[in-house]
């Protein structure tokens, strides 16, 4: 089974190209060493929320842009195997050093995590604009999260979607700034599931956006609730501007 790698980002917003050719020179690591596909999207439409949002995430200042970034392993095992070897690598291919590739953003917002795919539907693209997802589900409703994005896909795919990625947390630190629970205000007893979904435009995103708002189908089966709080939810829309694949 597939294995997600899930980060965000606050950049500089004037170092968008320093951040596409530090990403192409990680990312192309990333794929020697196993990855089977690497994507950096840009901020596009990015709102701000009432409880939580992507730049309360990583603490974004008026003057940065946040990045919604991910890459895909064959399995877990391939991509541990890499983590747990990157202080080693740091030393023996500059992509990872840091010295020798310096990152154009402040490293110690970033939030990041590993996560297990429970829904993927669709095909990727060559290109796609992409809305990117962070949700806190309570553990014991995985059934029910999994059963409602699986069956929700078939609204998606009716409106122009491409592909959806539902990722299940397996390996997400705490972190000292920043982390994927404080993103989302997590609860005691809480998951973070870190989602994407492909479309062939941003133009055909945001008419599905406001169809899907009067589609039926976006509702929760009569008697029943969201198996997850949607008013912590983060959401927003992406450009991509770095993808590597093998």
């Amino acid at each position: 089974m597939s294995y997600i790698d899930g980060f965000v980002i606050a950049v500089p917003t004037g170092n968008q190209q320093q951040f596409m050719a530090h990403a192409k020179q990680v990312d192309s690591a990333f794929i020697d060493h196993g990855a089977t596909r690497v994507v950096e999207c840009w901020g596009a439409d990015v709102p701000k929320g009432k409880t939580t949002d992507f730049q309360g995430a990583v603490a974004a200042q008026d003057d940065e842009t946040v990045a919604f970034s991910w890459i895909e392993w064959p399995d877990k095992a391939t991509r541990d195997g890499v983590m747990g070897r990157m202080e080693e690598l740091g030393k023996t291919d500059k992509r990872f050093d840091p010295a020798k590739n310096p990152m154009p953003f402040d490293g110690k917002r970033m939030i990041y995590g590993g996560f297990e795919p429970i829904v993927e539907q669709g095909r990727e693209a060559a290109d796609s604009y992409v809305q990117g997802f962070v949700i806190p589900v309570p553990a014991g409703k995985r059934e029910d999260y999994r059963k409602m994005a699986e069956e929700a896909w078939a609204m998606f795919k009716d409106y122009g979607a491409l592909r959806v990625v539902e990722a299940w947390g397996d390996d997400v630190p705490d972190g000292k700034l920043t982390d994927f629970r404080r993103a989302v205000k997590a609860e005691p007893g809480e998951t973070i599931v870190f989602s994407f979904m492909e479309w062939p435009s941003r133009e055909v995103c945001g008419a599905a956006q406001d169809k899907m708002m009067k589609d039926e189908r976006m509702k929760p089966p009569e008697g029943t609730d969201w198996p997850f709080d949607p008013q912590r939810m983060i959401f927003g829309g992406f450009n991509r501007v770095v993808t590597l694949e093998k």
